[in-house]
């Protein structure tokens, strides 16, 4: 498909749906997976799903940061949370991210000092202003925020700043995607892929997963037209029956990303074998420090004990990030659990599935 640097043109989406209405499709369902938080909202909001032919199938998949992070990994946070002297900053999603027992936000208060942060540099002047406590910062994200993150720490060691440390659940998307195909819970004929993150990673970051698993991947952007533009050059990969990686957000991203982000990144953390929510353990699927940069570790300078992890009964956020079900099929939703009263992370974070069905579905 021609790539069109246009992405505000009303007539030019009309065109689009048009085209995909009137298309002679070959396959009964094309099933198209976007592993992209702020897709999915933006898929919703726009109305995108009820414009689109029967044969189109929008599956939304692992690409909400807050929403993939471990059980394990939110029970940890809390445990920081409650050691004396410690201050925990965070994201404003996750301190709502209900744990094993708790979660940040009841933590604070009871008392805990959780602070909600908007970016790691602000964490970082915190334990500037605190040098008789330890600040963590709980580290997660993909590839978009590893990199300020990254910053954040080279910034503290050449200051001399050594009360702060990063908890770090950062994940790295295409192992997820090869474990979602692994497993074949869901058929996919294609991804689209998070612009964001392709614009630190670069596009060429899928070809792995397209040469391996012959599977196309279109790279967009977030307006409701740059997602009509992905869709219909997935569609047409996949009835053309071709695997490749085409960039449909060429005015911001590139094969080969942002090479000084990811200089930075690659100078601070490694890939480290990491669990996912709904996903469980996937190898390389995470970022971890690099041995000379330990001291800014919040596992290494924390004995953390081992926590018994219990997930909530009758959550299905695990099979939602899989695409298994959908939110209306879990017994949960709208019923007891809301975004006002979450029982997982899906409907507690604004790019959650659960939330954009909560907020758009009818």
């Amino acid at each position: 498909m021609k790539y069109l640097d246009e992405y505000r043109d009303p007539q030019l989406a009309k065109s689009l749906i048009e085209s995909l209405r009137r298309r002679v499709y070959t396959k009964d369902e094309i099933r198209l997976m976007e592993i992209c938080g702020t897709h999915t909202v933006s898929i919703f909001r726009s109305g995108l799903r009820k414009l689109l032919p029967p044969q189109i199938k929008l599956i939304s998949g692992p690409g909400c940061p807050v929403c993939v992070t471990a059980n394990e990994d939110i029970d940890r946070a809390i445990w920081l949370a409650g050691q004396p002297g410690v201050i925990v900053t965070t994201f404003g999603d996750l301190v709502r991210v209900p744990g094993s027992a708790s979660s940040l936000n009841i933590e604070r208060s009871k008392g805990a000092d959780v602070r909600i942060v908007y970016a790691s540099l602000d964490a970082l002047e915190i334990a500037r202003q605190n040098p008789g406590r330890e600040v963590v910062f709980i580290g997660i994200g993909f590839e978009t925020t590893a990199p300020t993150i990254a910053a954040a720490v080279k910034q503290a060691s050449l200051s001399g700043v050594d009360n702060f440390s990063v908890f770090s659940v950062h994940k790295i998307l295409p192992p997820a995607m090869r474990a979602l195909l692994e497993a074949h819970e869901v058929r996919l004929d294609g991804f689209l892929c998070p612009g964001h993150v392709s614009i630190v990673t670069g596009s060429g970051i899928y070809e792995e997963v397209v040469e391996n698993y012959r599977v196309p991947c279109v790279v967009t952007g977030f307006e409701p037209l740059d997602i009509l533009q992905g869709i219909s050059s997935a569609v047409e990969l996949v009835e053309s029956g071709r695997a490749e990686v085409v960039n449909m957000y060429r005015r911001v991203v590139t094969r080969e990303g942002n090479a000084a982000a990811r200089k930075i990144m690659d100078e601070i953390f490694e890939p480290t074998d990491s669990t996912w929510r709904g996903l469980g353990p996937i190898p390389k699927s995470g970022l971890g420090f690099r041995r000379e940069w330990k001291n800014f570790d919040a596992v290494s300078r924390f004995s953390m004990p081992e926590i018994k992890v219990k997930e909530h009964p009758g959550c299905k956020c695990g099979e939602v990030l899989r695409g298994v079900m959908t939110p209306p099929e879990c017994g949960l939703f709208r019923k007891v659990c809301n975004p006002q009263d979450p029982k997982g992370p899906c409907m507690v974070s604004g790019e959650g599935t659960c939330g954009a069905y909560y907020r758009y579905y009818q």
